[in-house]
């Protein structure tokens, strides 16, 4: 069994407090594996800068000069999660870094290294992609679990084919990165589209784990888009407003009801009021949301007819 040249890709948006923690981590599997034959010696990390803010480029720089297994790639500006993580594949495997297949996973390290030596194993196995499936999300709040839990049951509702509390650390063989690089999509949504792909795939349990340095960068309102791209594969920000907006008609709706259930058992209620009001909020928040979903889609296809690039590269450290 030849060893396989892998590439560790983790995009990093303002990780400047994580980075000296999970660098060292990532270099001592990389050793590891190394000495157990899972992998090449020429085996590297790619660290994707997406836009940050902070020093995280010049830590990239940094490591990379200690250790040129240490991959850099700064891109110009920020493009979003889903975005860095193609490019940090597409670059892993091209001319320059011609890996044999690649592993993502956030800089924070909330998912297990342990995982990954499993991975290549399966590789060995004859599989081209192993998900990470989190079997315990206890690290996050129950907000946070309870939504991920309605996300994922309703992307299988309509038709979505995903993987179950899979997010985007996974494993993948160059041919499988090289067919997804023939999906255009202008807004990816990476855990619809390789199920897509078709090739033989398993999956590895994972316990999440809580983060050691820093805050996350995910924020609600980021994690409430990627919901939305799973579904209409794209997202512009004034429909999202159009369709936030008919969410609290609803909810206003609601409250009003309420009310007029109360005035009711009170009789304190004016004939003809009650049936006016709830028509006119509660009908008129279903139809703001449904006119803002029919408006995704539609910017979904403008943004698509563009043909844009998903990103641009500022410099390569290799």
């Amino acid at each position: 069994m030849t060893p396989i040249k892998l590439a560790i890709v983790a995009p990093c948006y303002n990780e400047a407090e994580m980075l000296p923690i999970s660098l060292p981590r990532l270099l001592s599997l990389l050793d590891s594996m190394t000495r157990e034959g899972k992998v090449s010696a020429d085996s590297f990390l790619l660290l994707v800068n997406d836009g940050s803010r902070d020093s995280t480029w010049q830590i990239i720089t940094e490591a990379h000069e200690r250790d040129k297994r240490c991959h850099g790639l700064n891109l110009s500006c920020n493009v979003g999660h889903q975005n860095a993580i193609m490019a940090g594949m597409l670059t892993a495997v091209d001319g320059v870094g011609m890996a044999d297949a690649v592993v993502t996973i956030d800089a924070d390290l909330q998912d297990p290294l342990e995982c990954i030596p499993e991975m290549v194993d399966n590789y060995y196995d004859g599989y081209d992609v192993v998900y990470g499936v989190r079997t315990s999300r206890q690290s996050d709040s129950f907000i946070k679990r309870f939504t991920a839990e309605c996300f994922y049951k309703l992307q299988s509702q309509l038709g979505l084919k995903t993987i179950y509390n899979h997010a985007d650390f996974r494993f993948m063989s160059r041919r499988v990165v090289i067919e997804l690089e023939k999906y255009e999509e202008r807004n990816l949504y990476l855990r619809g589209i390789v199920p897509m792909i078709g090739y033989p795939s398993t999956t590895v349990d994972e316990t999440r784990m809580a983060r050691e340095a820093g805050e996350t960068k995910y924020t609600w309102r980021k994690m409430l888009r990627l919901a939305f791209d799973g579904i209409t594969s794209f997202s512009v920000r004034p429909m999202y407003m159009i369709l936030t907006l008919g969410m609290l008609f609803v909810l206003v709706g609601i409250g009003i009801g309420i009310y007029v259930v109360v005035s009711l058992l009170k009789g304190v209620a004016v004939p003809g009021w009650s049936s006016l009001m709830l028509s006119l909020w509660i009908v008129g928040g279903v139809m703001l949301m449904a006119i803002g979903l029919v408006g995704l889609y539609v910017g979904k296809v403008y943004i698509e007819t563009k043909h844009r690039p998903r990103y641009h590269v500022e410099q390569y450290l290799h």
